[in-house]
């Protein structure tokens, strides 16, 4: 369980979350609130006060404001002093309430010689302590990863972080590098031999051979220079979330095998560095991909489609049940719908609305983006069977998913993510800088597909076990038995 977290505690401290609407209620509920109403507490968004019995802190208030943000609890880890700490009586989720609290102890801390004491919270009556652990510790794991500098994130520093997480659950890892890509991976070769670090392929499986093959597959451009498309010095700047996607299929795969679910789990990283050298590809090469199609350099900013086809090209090989790949790839993504609500692509009806409906339910927002046929037009080359630059200056984010399409014609139930892997604002759990967009939303997605069914009232606010236990014990009097 995270260090956060404590089981039990005699003194711990209340803390009382409250809606603005709620707020007059709370403040005339306990004469002791006196002081409160006197400093002007209203229950707005992030209000973080004291609450004083005479001189004593005998507890804690948090508002939130129209009680939007499934988040806000987070507010409590990153403001309240070492302590331990216990939630007061609420309606809200408390299982969401737990998470939204270790989000909150996050910090990157790689770099820096003091750790500050983090507060610490006791597990509420119905939440599993451990499983909502597992989640935000592979939160971190890929936040970790795409907020390390690409100085120490190269090709090869992710291939090892592959390892050390498939050492840790039994998984293999097999890595193909350097020149030894260019026969059957002649895309992710082309892209990455400009950097004096060899790119490489990282292949992770896990799982029982006959169970449902499910496959990732992760963007890993480490650094992303634009290459011979140089981008600016601006558009440099975050460049090393650009293995954002790799970052977020490692995160998926250490949640699939820390459930021990029932699938056959695959996890392909192309891992490159798109440098300028004299090696460097250039606009208007020509090369053959691991599918067969031939593909004509328009641009080499645009890297991160061709990495990701020859290895969705090997991945539908094996036609498994379910093919999602996970990718920063467009900043036309980014205008579509900005940076917190990424965009997602499928012709599966049934993976639409079940990615859909998790994202909603685990508060790790994504929205559907069509696949329109109408602009696969912008896809042709003269000279060759496509081009990474399409003829086309709108829906860019459309016209990428398109491409990777191309390199999926065995697997029915594919999935193309274009996530930011980066929050540019500073939100309550979600500081600035590397963030594991749909990675919650596709674990919950497989939870539920290859899990053990759910138990339903694993989600119910805090205190109300007695109810609980009453609702089940009805269920069996009337014959239907506990779920």
């Amino acid at each position: 369980m995270h260090p956060s977290l404590v089981r039990s505690a005699r003194n711990a401290v209340p803390v009382h979350l409250v809606t603005a609407k709620a707020a007059k209620a709370f403040l005339a509920a306990d004469r002791n609130r006196a002081a409160l109403a006197a400093a002007g507490f209203a229950g707005r968004d992030g209000e973080l006060m004291p609450l004083l019995a005479g001189a004593k802190v005998a507890g804690w208030v948090l508002g939130l404001g129209e009680g939007n943000d499934s988040f806000a609890a987070a507010t409590l880890a990153e403001k309240l002093p070492a302590g331990v700490y216990r939630l007061a009586e609420t309606k809200l989720d408390a299982t969401q309430l737990t998470l939204a609290w270790l989000l909150g102890t996050y910090a990157f801390t790689r770099y820096k010689a003091k750790k500050t004491p983090a507060p610490q919270l006791v597990v509420p009556p119905g939440v599993d302590g451990q499983e909502v652990s597992r989640i935000a510790q592979a939160v971190f794991l890929a936040r970790d990863l795409i907020n390390t500098p690409a100085n120490d994130m190269g090709p090869a520093e992710l291939a090892a972080a592959a390892k050390t997480l498939a050492a840790q659950h039994g998984a293999k890892v097999s890595v193909i590098s350097g020149a030894a890509l260019k026969k059957n991976f002649p895309l992710i070769e082309a892209v990455g031999r400009g950097s004096s670090r060899p790119p490489c392929l990282i292949d992770l499986r896990w799982g029982h051979p006959k169970a449902p093959r499910v496959t990732l597959v992760g963007k890993g451009v480490c650094f992303d220079t634009g290459g011979l498309d140089i981008k600016s010095s601006a558009g440099m700047l975050t460049m090393k979330k650009d293995m954002g996607g790799a970052a977020v299929a490692l995160a998926v795969a250490a949640l699939v095998m820390g459930a021990k679910l029932k699938l056959n789990l695959r996890v392909l990283i192309p891992a490159v560095e798109n440098s300028v050298s004299g090696d460097a590809f250039r606009p208007g090469d020509v090369f053959k991909s691991r599918k067969g199609l031939t593909v004509e350099i328009g641009n080499t900013d645009a890297e991160g489609r061709l990495i990701l086809a020859d290895a969705l090209a090997l991945a539908d090989e094996e036609t498994p049940e379910l093919l999602l790949d996970i990718a920063t790839l467009t900043g036309a993504a980014r205008v579509a719908t900005g940076m917190e609500l990424p965009p997602f692509f499928t012709n599966d009806e049934a993976l639409a609305a079940d990615l859909s409906r998790h994202a909603l339910s685990v508060h790790d927002p994504l929205w559907r983006l069509p696949l329109w046929q109408g602009y696969a037009f912008s896809l042709g080359s003269r000279v060759a069977d496509l081009t990474n630059n399409p003829a086309y200056s709108y829906a860019g984010a459309i016209t990428a998913a398109l491409f990777l399409g191309r390199f999926v014609t065995q697997t029915r139930g594919w999935g193309h993510l274009d996530i930011p892997a980066w929050n540019d604002r500073v939100r309550p759990g979600r500081p600035i800088g590397a963030e594991a967009n749909s990675a919650r939303a596709i674990y919950a997605l497989l939870q539920e597909r290859y899990g053990p069914p759910p138990v339903r009232e694993a989600h119910k606010g805090v205190g109300d076990r007695r109810t609980q236990t009453a609702k089940r014990a009805s269920r069996a009097k009337a014959g239907g038995g506990a779920k």
